[in-house]
């Protein structure tokens, strides 16, 4: 078996080994999407739609990005568990790429997420609220592509930030303030449809956009084909800029690392 694959299939059954934490992690998402529906709801209040975005398609939005968001597992101390513990030096003499097992152990979560997390609960929301159907099958298919795209661009923002555990004692602080800036300005939270124009703009300039507002859109429509086309390989720039700078940084910071102890 494919040694990668091997990884992917460890991470997707250690997490099924925690049934009552799968549960939680349901209910949870779920409740995530009801309190964001519930605010705009009430600032809704009798108007069916505000500036041409309705109910539905806000709806629409917080049940896939909070849906992808349980799916885009990315464990942010993968690395710096083992630099702590010192680990690290014994993952170097593996036969394998460290970073390829980063993403085959991430793929596996996220694939439990997929089939065990967000797929109940994205049914209990679209029964419950309702959710616009893709603007067509061609639309849901591009949805999806670019969704993986979008997992890429997170992975690799998640991928660059851990690298900063060779400097630094504890990234915690560090990790948070990246969740935040991509929970508010990924579409997740607020959808970007709200953001002031000039801010709008901004954003086009930053990778955040890319993870969940991009395919929210192609799903919904919005955007053309030609526009689709621009938008995914904006996706791949940011993969392929982010992760560069990610491995400029495991390069400089294994020649730092120095493990103590064991």
């Amino acid at each position: 078996m494919n040694p990668y694959i091997a990884f992917s299939k460890k991470s997707f059954l250690n997490r099924s080994a925690y049934r009552f934490d799968h549960l939680i992690s349901i209910l949870n998402t779920c409740l995530q999407i009801f309190i964001f529906w519930m605010i705009y709801r009430a600032l809704y209040g009798s108007n069916t739609e505000i500036n041409g975005i309705t109910m539905s398609m806000v709806t629409t939005n917080f049940i896939l990005s909070m849906g992808l968001g349980a799916i885009f597992f990315v464990d942010d101390f993968f690395l710096p568990s083992k630099i702590w513990d010192g680990s690290i030096a014994n993952e170097f003499l593996r036969p394998v790429s460290f970073k390829g097992r980063m993403v085959a152990e991430n793929s596996g979560n996220a694939l439990f997420n997929l089939i065990f997390q967000f797929t109940p609960a994205a049914i209990i929301a679209i029964v419950v609220l309702g959710i616009d159907a893709p603007a067509s099958p061609v639309m849901f298919i591009l949805f999806v592509v670019s969704a993986v795209f979008g997992y890429g661009v997170l992975w690799s923002i998640s991928f660059a930030a851990q690298m900063a555990a060779f400097w630094l004692v504890n990234v915690w602080s560090l990790m948070t303030i990246k969740n935040v800036f991509i929970n508010v300005l990924s579409g997740s939270m607020i959808p970007l449809w709200f953001m002031p124009h000039w801010m709008s703009g901004v954003l086009t300039f930053t990778p955040f956009s890319s993870i969940y507002f991009t395919p929210v859109q192609i799903y919904l429509g919005q955007l053309s084909y030609g526009e689709i086309a621009l938008k995914c390989a904006t996706q791949l720039v940011w993969i392929l800029l982010i992760y560069l700078l990610g491995n400029f940084l495991w390069k400089k910071g294994q020649k730092k690392l120095v493990v103590q102890g064991g």
